[in-house]
């Protein structure tokens, strides 16, 4: 049970310290407070695992369901930072954000559930493809190194590190099996990192900085607050977390042999939701589940949801030892930044391949894809497009993924929900000309 909860650990580790590495640094949070916020995630990262392995009353799957800090959060958070003139108000106004967000979601999960079918795999891979094209860009940013002033900044040394360490990890995945590929990323993290040594970008003083044993002061960052645009963006985020939470509960059901239905999913998203709603109290952010460990569960064929709780109580301890949690905080950005063009970029594989069964020789669903996913890449091809517009609204329409989600969510409507419409399966791309446009009578396609 600790080999293989460890195993959870270790392929969902990279995944729940990337986005307080984001966050962070875009808030500009030193190295010891930037251990802190890691090392808060992680722990409320294994509270709610276990809330959702074990669970209490009416509230966890009870399957072998990981929960980590969600990805999707993360350009929605990183806006909230670029429109606060004073940084130290982000974080209390992410917080308030989550908290919020959190609470709606665990009203609304019973209804939820029901709602599945307004976020079909049309919808769904469009916005999970947005997340992973959203934070690329940081990836590229990591690479360059820290510091944008500094004069090594997009040196050939410091994209060199990122290059031998995205190389490394692509070869593990290659050439390797079982567990060493699970952690491939990790192992590529540590690598690279010693081979970083020697050109004196790698600091250890975090390490040496760090307490043994330490506990995530409650409010470390200030009391939450709570702002109106930012509560949005963070409830769009949940929105999505949950559809991405339902189709994993769906998956994993059918894996281990007990399909999941409509009482387990509200289970399910009411731990989701109230582990988001408790995660800011320890300082984290919003929870949801974690795919890549679904993929462990297939692989291993254990499935056993007792053995991911023990992987959700190493997570605890983790998140209770700041040497632990700072290790992560050793890793200089060249490094991360190799490594984040695999996981970032794997991401927005994912999102493709959830398009992949969404029926996309409908004219209608490739209108969809191609519209939601040119205006959730507007923010970032075009960072200036929304100057003019107030800095409220800039957090939302800044945030790729949440203006794509709603492109996404609506259109859908518009087309597959609202009214009959023209049978789509005929016209097989959106440039395409239709009987209506080139008045030339044509076939009808067999049904």
């Amino acid at each position: 049970m600790a080999t293989t909860g460890l195993q959870h650990v270790a392929a969902m580790y990279a995944g729940v310290v990337a986005p307080p590495l984001i966050v962070g640094a875009a808030v500009g949070l030193s190295a010891t407070e930037l251990t802190f916020l890691t090392g808060a995630c992680l722990f409320t990262a294994g509270l709610a695992t276990l809330l959702q392995t074990l669970g209490i009353w009416k509230i966890g799957a009870r399957l072998p369901f990981v929960n980590g800090v969600t990805f999707a959060g993360v350009a929605p958070m990183t806006a909230v930072v670029a429109s606060t003139d004073d940084k130290s108000d982000a974080l209390p106004l992410i917080f308030g954000a989550v908290i919020v967000a959190g609470l709606l979601g665990f009203l609304a999960a019973p209804v939820f559930c029901k709602a599945v079918r307004f976020f079909p795999p049309v919808v769904t891979g469009t916005v999970i493809t947005l997340i992973g094209v959203s934070l690329l860009p940081v990836a590229f940013g990591w690479a360059q190194g820290p510091d944008t002033t500094a004069h090594d900044y997009g040196s050939p040394t410091n994209l060199g590190l990122a290059a031998v360490t995205l190389v490394i990890v692509l070869l593990l995945r290659r050439f390797t099996r079982g567990f060493v590929k699970q952690i491939a990323v990790l192992l590529g993290l540590v690598a690279g990192t010693l081979i970083a040594i020697p050109f004196g970008v790698t600091d250890f003083g975090p390490v040496a900085d760090a307490d043994i044993v330490g506990f995530p002061t409650p409010f470390h960052f200030g009391a939450p607050q709570f702002q109106v645009a930012a509560i949005v963006s963070m409830c769009v985020v949940m929105v999505v977390s949950m559809t991405e939470s339902t189709a994993d509960m769906l998956a994993l059901g059918e894996i281990v042999g007990r399909p999941a239905d409509e009482k387990t999913i509200a289970a399910g998203l009411r731990a989701d939701t109230l582990g988001s709603a408790l995660s800011p109290l320890f300082n984290g952010f919003m929870c949801s589940a974690f795919a890549q460990n679904i993929g462990l569960v297939a692989m291993t064929r254990i499935r056993s949801r007792f053995v991911v709780a023990a992987g959700g109580g190493f997570l605890v301890l983790m998140g209770l030892c700041p040497v632990a949690a700072s290790l992560i905080a050793v890793v200089p950005r060249p490094v991360l930044g190799g490594a984040g063009v695999v996981l970032f970029g794997s991401v927005a594989a994912s999102g493709i391949q959830t398009l992949v069964r969404a029926a996309l020789d409908k004219d209608n669903n490739v209108l969809i894809v191609a519209v939601s996913l040119a205006v959730g890449i507007v923010p970032i091809t075009a960072p200036e497009f929304y100057h003019a517009f107030p800095e409220t609204a800039k957090i939302i329409l800044d945030s790729g993924i949440s203006t794509g989600c709603v492109a996404a969510v609506l259109l859908n409507l518009v087309f597959n929900h609202l009214g009959k419409g023209r049978d789509a399966q005929d016209v097989t791309h959106p440039m395409e000309a239709g009987e209506e446009i080139s008045g030339v009578a044509r076939t009808p396609a067999p049904h």
